[in-house]
């Protein structure tokens, strides 16, 4: 994974150099200040439009990418390059501002009523503002405050917003060089984003005419979905990934989430498990049978692909078991080389836990609750304490899976 991550990370950068040369290549030297603030609105706008590609390049679950470089990484490096396009974004407006201003012999306030008479301009500022809007909705304090659906809903404006800007890009200066090349970018990219977040979406729907099958409950807010579908096997689909799942029934139809398989593919059927953390999730315990079902993927890449020792230690906390039962029971090894630490507040909260132990009996297999409050002074995942459970820890590949920062909060590494 990390060498995919590197080659990802490098073809990225490497891009944003290429745009770097091709505004070398056209700058015109000149120690005007007008000029300077041209050429720094200049590259600054071609580093804005090539990092709005790369945003949505990320987002455009290519399978070779999600499974190389994994869906929690793509999504770190998303939201870090969101804030720092928006940056470059509110750089080029201010470097092309001023040089407006200083090369007209204007005060601001003219420059902007003037900048507006170009429709390329104002399109450009519309795409900014949605940019802005994305961004805020992305921040932590306000994250916290809005649904899923909502967050959802305002990030697709990013798409209204490269589009756009687009036109102002072609109607920068010097296109010679750089016009061919942003075209084909931008096409490469829309076809990407069409078919793996469209047609093949809508394929794998028609193909494997996927209904719900069964809703039960597994505990307190917790239910296990079952799907039954057709062509099962060809999603290819293995323990510890997760799809992105659509419910065609009213007020679910419009979200598509990720969710984990928590068994593995049998015959027929997938399973997914789900705690009800916000409104959607929670709607999900009212899904009726036969419901039909459109699920993209398989993404993810906390697979048995992964592993490199052959003993293995899963750490789970709360509902992030589900990836993590499904591979105690298909992870190869033999007696003592799965050990699996189960983390959760109290016994009730326990999910799956007859399947767990039948498991561990069955395969010989090292299972460990871990309960208590995560406010409590004892951490049963600090080093100490992890050692006593496992004394060969350095021995053991490690899988982590639990909710959003729970890792960092432990100082633990996937």
């Amino acid at each position: 994974m990390r060498d995919a991550a590197m080659r990802v990370k490098s073809g990225m950068l490497g891009g944003a150099g290429l745009v770097a040369l091709l505004w070398a290549a056209q700058v015109r030297p000149s120690a005007r200040l007008d000029a300077l603030f041209a050429t720094a609105a200049h590259l600054t706008g071609l580093l804005t439009g090539y990092g709005v590609l790369v945003l949505l390049f990320l987002m455009a679950r290519v399978p070779a990418v999600e499974h190389g470089v994994g869906a929690d990484r793509l999504a770190r490096w998303h939201a870090r390059g969101g804030r720092h396009v928006l940056l470059l974004c509110l750089a080029h407006a201010l470097f092309a501002l001023c040089g407006y201003a200083v090369h007209e012999g204007v005060d601001v306030v003219s420059a902007v009523r003037d900048l507006f008479g170009y429709p390329a301009v104002a399109a450009a500022f519309a795409g900014t503002a949605l940019l802005a809007a994305v961004g805020v909705s992305s921040a932590r304090a306000v994250r916290r405050r809005v649904s899923h659906e909502t967050w959802r809903g305002v990030h697709l404006l990013v798409y209204l917003a490269a589009s756009l800007a687009f036109g102002h890009q072609l109607a920068g200066p010097d296109l010679a060089l750089t016009g061919w090349f942003w075209a084909l970018a931008h096409a490469g990219v829309a076809v990407l984003l069409v078919w793996y977040r469209a047609v093949v979406p809508v394929r794998q729907a028609l193909r494997h005419a996927l209904r719900v099958a069964e809703v039960r409950v597994e505990g307190p807010g917790v239910v296990s979905v079952v799907v039954y579908g057709q062509h099962l096997a060809e999603l290819r689909a293995e323990p510890g990934q997760f799809l992105r799942w659509r419910f065609l029934q009213r007020r679910l139809w419009h979200t598509a989430l990720p969710f984990s398989l928590s068994a593995p593919v049998q015959g027929h059927a997938l399973r997914i498990t789900v705690k009800a953390l916000g409104g959607h999730s929670r709607r999900i315990r009212r899904l009726r049978p036969g419901t039909r079902v459109i699920a993209t993927g398989p993404f993810g890449a906390l697979t048995a692909a992964r592993r490199t020792r052959p003993k293995v230690l899963l750490i789970a906390g709360g509902v992030g078991i589900t990836p993590m039962r499904a591979l105690f029971e298909t992870l190869p090894g033999g007696p003592g080389e799965i050990t699996l630490l189960y983390r959760a507040g109290s016994a009730e909260h326990l999910v799956l836990r007859p399947e767990l132990e039948a498991i561990a009996a069955e395969r010989q297999a090292g299972l460990h609750y871990l309960l208590g409050s995560s406010d409590a002074a004892y951490d049963p995942l600090a080093p100490q304490a992890l050692l006593a459970l496992v004394p060969d820890l350095p021995e053991h590949d490690v899988y982590l899976c639990g909710r959003r920062g729970w890792p960092r909060r432990r100082r633990a590494r996937c």
